[in-house]
């Protein structure tokens, strides 16, 4: 790997800089991908190796970044479960049969990964050759729970109540449903480790809808699960937006890294977890609307409260579809620049 800056991050060796990359930055905020999108719908981009590879490493022409991430979707994993997933423009994931009592669970399978989600593994080996080497590959999955999250409430959603209302008075069903998904996702990942990527990540974008308990039984153990059976193999990052509270048992885990989000400060977010693992993080991605001389100040400073080492720059989330492409530059070049 030329550029191991990020590899070595993760295995908390001493950098010269901390290695950046943004969270979903194979996309929306490019010109090259808008002209994808208006000839492919969002499967299709998915589906097909030679487009997802392309948009994979548009952002490293254009900035350079330390990491790639696979352009792929959280849905693709019970899309190959058996159940019918449809992106709808300015709406965003429809499910039209929800999985909402014990017959639905008994109908969603633990599928044949290599078979059902060739397409991702063909990604993958078409992004490693245009890569060359140059930078390690992420690859991702969505946690057991926000992909329960979707599958039982059928849409988007600001509460996800009726998939909690499912968890609370339904568990058994519950949790036979997120152990089908974790078992799903855990082949997956293998999967994908084995077509080459070198990092993996696990987002668990709807983790900050549960209770600190409810978090524990219906979320983090799930997610454990896949830390334990991929930790041999690769290293584990896990992304749980609103779940600061998670970080110190979190941190007691077998991942490489935790994401964290902009609404913990980077001291609480090192004292939680006695720094015993790389974070990344934490940008307000709306900040990146913000004057570059200001985003390239803020990152320096960020940086600073972090410290350089067992950190990797990174959004808070994902980068926002009306992100002027200076001050997206300006955030990396921050980073590219940074003197202690």
């Amino acid at each position: 790997m030329k550029n191991d800056l990020f590899l070595r991050a993760l295995k908390g060796e001493t950098v010269e800089r901390p290695p950046v990359w943004m969270m979903r930055q194979a996309g929306r905020f490019l010109p090259e991908f808008m002209e994808i999108r208006e000839k492919y719908d969002f499967f299709t981009r998915c589906r097909t190796p030679e487009l997802a590879s392309e948009i994979t490493v548009q952002p490293i022409r254009r900035f350079g970044m330390d990491a790639a991430i696979l352009f792929s979707d959280i849905l693709v994993i019970p899309q190959a479960m058996n159940i019918e997933v449809q992106m709808k423009p300015n709406f965003g994931p429809y499910l039209p049969n929800p999985v909402r009592d014990q017959k639905g669970v008994d109908s969603v399978v633990v599928p044949d990964v290599n078979e059902e989600l060739d397409y991702v593994m063909n990604a993958i080996k078409a992004t490693k050759e245009m890569l060359n080497d140059e930078i390690p590959l992420i690859g991702f999955a969505g946690s057991p729970w926000t992909i329960l999250c979707y599958v039982v409430q059928g849409q988007g959603s600001k509460t996800f109540d009726k998939a909690k209302e499912f968890c609370f008075t339904n568990p058994v069903s519950a949790h036979t449903l997120l152990q089908k998904i974790t078992d799903t996702t855990i082949a997956y990942l293998k999967a994908k480790v084995e077509a080459g990527v070198d990092v993996v990540q696990v987002f668990d974008s709807w983790g900050g809808m549960l209770s600190p308990v409810d978090y524990r039984e219906f979320s983090w153990k799930y997610i454990d699960q896949i830390i334990e059976a991929l930790k041999e193999m690769v290293p584990v990052i896990v992304f749980a937006k609103g779940c600061w509270y998670a970080l110190e048992e979190m941190s007691n885990s077998n991942a490489s890294a935790l994401g964290v989000d902009w609404t913990v400060t980077p001291r609480t977010a090192r004292y939680l977890t006695k720094n015993r693992l790389t974070l990344q993080g934490n940008f307000d991605p709306a900040r990146l609307l913000s004057p570059p001389s200001q985003i390239k100040e803020m990152v320096t400073q960020m940086i600073n409260e972090f410290g350089k080492d067992r950190y990797i720059v990174n959004l808070g989330h994902g980068i926002l579809p009306n992100v002027p492409l200076d001050n997206a530059r300006a955030f990396i070049d921050a980073v590219k620049e940074y003197k202690k």
